[in-house]
């Protein structure tokens, strides 16, 4: 699978669809009736769909060129609360618009709601119009550009973990999301017998995405009671970013039409296994020659692909902050439960936090299993795509692979808070060339607010502990 690809190559090394939708199809959809909504959404800060409903004629007539939104979007905490202190945009500049103009290229029809059709938006600065250069697809942009520059392309892949429960999204939330019941009653890892169970939820969602022009490979159950995963095509770096916000937003749609609730949350509960968002890595040429392969090496792995992945290795501390942005999000990393403690990478071993897969073979690729279901795949890939470029730009040494069980083993830490990964971010010299001073300080900004709050909210641990003993 990691060898096919599509039928052309856009800018930025981007693989398009051969059977996209194109503006052509959405007027003739509208015409006789299929289509009467188009979404137009940007990805915001946390990785979500944010946008318009547009009644269709009004979409196919004027907006397709371009539209506007408020630029808090892009300076917002998971709450939607007018955060201070950015330098891009506040209250004393007045929160003003963004254009957000549709990447048509992304069109595509939406099979669970019906007469809807979907565009992702690039966000522009509304004089310059511009990029903005901390929205997230600008991010992840700037590093596919610098890629080209070096006649590089990403392909990548991610693995979507989340949790299944009985309850719908509003009784969680009446219920202040406790003593919720997952789905099924015990681990359901591979088993068909107990994801038979809640294939009417499952089998929609695979329906629904292939349908919108994400290509599945599978569902399946995954390692606690509960716990799903979905696996989509192997794809070049902003078509699998693209694809995974959208995967998210469907899961989360196609649950709540089935009176279900799901959690993104990277560590739900105390007593199980947290959410894994797994990306798959490697280089090709523009041509789609893959460029991680040398039959001729240990392992099939080539120079630059010992070299990118010690490049990840080398800063895996400071990128840490965009593969786990929450407080939450460091709860995950915890012994015997497949997510990573060590900063070590290994052959086809689940316990190191880079693990190499395909070996010997033209799929060879670095796995990076550090980050969990709510990262921003953006941003994420963004930072180990700049991390891998500077490895091999300097022609960094792959270090001795790790043998063994790294949860016992010696190796650097991944950081364990959020303040830690921050500080860690903040003092990288290659995020701040890669990304730019800017985009760097604002999400900065975010992680620190993210923080305070919550340093400053008191929690149920808190109270359940010292209300009567304290």
């Amino acid at each position: 699978m990691f060898a096919t690809l599509a039928s052309g190559i856009g800018r930025f090394g981007r693989v398009l669809m051969s059977d996209k939708l194109t503006m052509d199809w959405l007027r003739e959809a509208v015409q006789v009736g299929e289509i009467d909504t188009v979404i137009a959404a940007q990805i915001d800060m946390q990785g979500r769909l944010m946008g318009k409903r547009f009644q269709a004629e009004f979409f196919i007539d004027s907006a397709f060129k371009e539209t506007h939104s408020c630029n808090y979007l892009q300076a917002t905490d998971m709450e939607m609360n007018t955060v201070e202190g950015y330098e891009a945009t506040s209250w004393a500049r007045g929160y003003g618009d963004y254009v957000m103009k549709p990447d048509l290229d992304t069109l595509r029809r939406i099979p669970w709601a019906e007469g809807t059709a979907l565009v992702l938006c690039d966000v522009l600065d509304h004089h310059t119009h511009e990029d903005v250069p901390h929205s997230p697809r600008a991010v992840l942009k700037r590093q596919l550009a610098r890629l080209e520059e070096r006649g590089l392309r990403a392909m990548m892949a991610t693995e979507l973990e989340f949790f299944l429960y009985r309850e719908s999204f509003e009784e969680a939330h009446d219920g202040g999301y406790r003593n919720l019941t997952p789905i099924s009653p015990y681990n359901e890892d591979y088993h068909i017998f107990q994801t038979a169970k809640e294939e009417n939820v499952m089998r929609a969602i695979r329906k629904g995405l292939q349908g919108a022009g994400v290509p599945v490979e599978n569902t399946k159950g995954e390692a606690d009671s509960g716990q799903e995963e979905v696996n989509v095509r192997y794809t070049d770096a902003l078509t699998m970013a693209d694809n995974h916000s959208i995967v998210k937003n469907a899961v989360k749609e196609i649950a709540w039409a089935n009176g279900r609730a799901v959690t993104f949350l990277a560590k739900p509960s105390t007593t199980k296994a947290g959410s894994s968002s797994h990306i798959h890595q490697s280089l090709w040429t523009t041509g789609g020659e893959p460029l991680f392969f040398d039959a001729a090496a240990e392992h099939g792995m080539s120079s630059k692909m010992k070299s990118f992945l010690a490049g990840q290795l080398a800063h895996a501390p400071a990128t840490t902050l965009f593969l786990a942005p929450y407080i939450n999000s460091y709860k995950r990393f915890a012994r015997g439960t497949f997510a990573p403690t060590k900063i070590v990478w290994s052959m086809d071993n689940r316990t190191a936090g880079y693990r190499v897969c395909g070996a010997d073979s033209k799929a060879v690729r670095v796995e990076c299993r550090i980050g969990g279901s709510d990262l921003n795949p953006y941003l994420a890939m963004a930072a180990l795509l700049a991390a891998g470029i500077d490895g091999i730009d300097r022609e960094l040494q792959l270090a001795d692979e790790f043998r063994g069980d790294a949860y016992q083993g010696k190796g650097n830490e991944i950081p364990a808070t959020l303040r830690a990964a921050i500080d860690e971010a903040e003092a990288s010299a290659m995020l701040r060339d890669a990304l730019g001073d800017a985009v760097l300080g604002h999400y900065l900004h975010a992680a620190r607010f993210e923080q305070s709050e919550y340093d400053r909210v008191v929690t149920d641990w808190e109270i359940a502990r010292g209300f009567e003993r304290a």
